[in-house]
């Protein structure tokens, strides 16, 4: 068991993380071509609008409340934000941001599945992630009823400790998740998962957010004579 903890908690997020970067940055040299979402909404409309706003915005929601939620210093938030109030309103955020997610990706993994056209032009890999995706949400959600039972924050700074241990490489990261649920576990393990996965699929379009369009000058196309 102490083999596997190690292996999983202090050996396999670097794995993770270097399939991360690496495979990215290979697959934008040699794969350009394939460097898209990928959208399906050309072969049809019908119930793409509902399923992506919910999936898209549950799970930027997720992805920046993990961010700053697992990675902002104890330090930071302490003198005026209690470690069981920051679990609550987490709990909170995690469970609407949840919901939005798992709604929007059943939408989605239904219409792929289902929808003869879109089913066609999918890849294996299309449908795994957004499966993938979809069980993480699951287990996302589930994690709130075993945070209900314990309400003091301990678990959480467990795993603050443990994520801030990887970011900063110190050694025997594993360690501070002693005591935690398997539950929690899970969830780490297939959200490494997805960072693992994230270079051989669509997910990849997320480095090109058209986040330069906030700042950009407005283009005239034509003049209003």
């Amino acid at each position: 068991m102490h083999y596997l903890n190690v292996l999983f908690f202090d050996i396999y997020p670097y794995l993770c993380g270097t399939v991360f970067l690496v495979g990215s940055w290979l697959r934008y040299d040699y794969g350009q071509y394939t460097w898209r979402a990928a959208s399906s909404q050309m072969l049809d409309k019908k119930g793409m609008r509902l399923g992506s706003n919910l999936f898209h915005i549950g799970i930027i929601g997720i992805f920046f409340g993990h961010l700053f939620g697992l990675l902002t210093p104890h330090w930071v938030y302490e003198p005026f934000l209690a470690i069981a109030t920051k679990q609550k309103l987490a709990m909170a955020a995690g469970g609407v941001f949840g919901v939005m997610t798992l709604i929007g990706g059943l939408l989605l993994l239904h219409r792929r599945l289902s929808n003869v056209r879109v089913r066609a032009t999918s890849t294996g890999a299309d449908i795994l992630i957004l499966a993938v995706l979809v069980a993480q949400a699951v287990l996302g959600l589930s994690t709130i009823f075993f945070s209900l039972g314990h309400l003091d924050g301990k678990d959480m700074m467990r795993l603050v400790g443990w994520a801030q241990a990887i970011v900063t490489f110190q050694g025997d990261a594993a360690r501070s998740l002693d005591g935690v649920e398997w539950i929690y576990r899970m969830h780490l393990v297939l959200g490494m998962s997805i960072f693992l996965l994230f270079p051989f699929t669509r997910l990849v379009h997320v480095w090109s957010a058209p986040v330069e369009y906030l700042t950009r000058r407005y283009q005239v196309v034509r003049s209003r004579r």
